[in-house]
């Protein structure tokens, strides 16, 4: 089986026709199925790139959200929109949506697009105000309090679906795949080769996602996880566990790469 990974491909930055070139491109490589780890556009777009992939592709487009899928609109409506999309079809899985999907007698699939939730690093002393507060419409015009309220909220959705889905993949497959968005490690959340400083970090990982997995995993030694993460579009490779690995996408805005290709019995 072939997978192509993709994150932080951002195509509402590129022409029409630029994308639709890469999206084929994507085509080209014969994948059996496409993983994209978020944000894949902004929301007055997302459904039609989407759409573009399952028609360009033909298989499976397995895919989570990022901040940027939601701007210009609010999280409940992007989530209600993209319901609507997915159900009747095939080939769109948003897996937020989805429990354990069997890849291969072996390996199995989960994701969860995630949240930063402030708890590594310096929240109360960082001075950085990422644009997801002043384009989502949940979180603008809310307290620094309620900022962080909401972003650790957020990333609680996202523990409760791994508590849930890792372990059942677990009992079915010897291999996982876990698709995300935000990093769930210090270590993972890499900015040009480094790990990113106390002022980003809290708006950057999200310790509570990493936390579940580490103990899920500690106490699976015969069982290996692979964990895809974007965000901090920075490129990294960590081993958290002798069988927890985390692979963090690199990406350039405008300029959407192929991050690998994953082939397997």
């Amino acid at each position: 089986m072939k997978l192509v990974w993709l994150n932080d491909i951002h195509l509402n930055l590129l022409s029409r026709n630029v994308a639709t070139a890469f999206i084929e491109a994507v085509g080209d490589a014969e994948p059996d199925a496409v993983l994209i780890g978020g944000d894949i556009a902004e929301s007055h777009d997302l459904v039609d790139h989407l759409r573009t992939f399952e028609t360009a592709i033909g298989k499976p487009i397995y895919f989570v959200l990022g901040s940027h899928d939601y701007y210009g609109s609010s999280i409940s409506d992007v989530r209600s929109m993209l319901k609507n999309v997915t159900s009747p079809s095939n080939d769109l899985v948003w897996l937020e949506n989805e429990g354990v999907i069997r890849l291969s007698e072996k390996t199995a699939l989960i994701g969860h697009g995630s949240w930063p939730d402030g708890r590594f690093g310096d929240y109360d002393g960082s001075d950085i105000m990422i644009s997801d507060f002043f384009c989502i419409q949940e979180f603008i015009d809310r307290t620094r309090e309620e900022r962080l309220s909401l972003m650790q909220t957020l990333a609680q959705e996202a523990v409760e679906h791994f508590e849930k889905t890792l372990p059942n993949a677990l009992e079915v497959a010897e291999n996982i795949i876990l698709i995300t968005h935000v990093p769930p490690f210090r270590e993972a959340c890499l900015y040009e080769n480094k790990i990113s400083d106390d002022a980003h970090l809290p708006f950057f990982s999200s310790k509570v996602v990493g936390d579940v997995l580490l103990d899920v995993m500690q106490s699976a030694t015969d069982k290996k996880l692979t964990a895809l993460c974007g965000h901090t579009h920075g490129r990294g490779e960590i081993q958290m566990l002798p069988n927890l690995r985390v692979l963090l996408g690199g990406a350039r805005y405008g300029d959407p790469k192929i991050q690998k290709i994953f082939e397997f019995e």
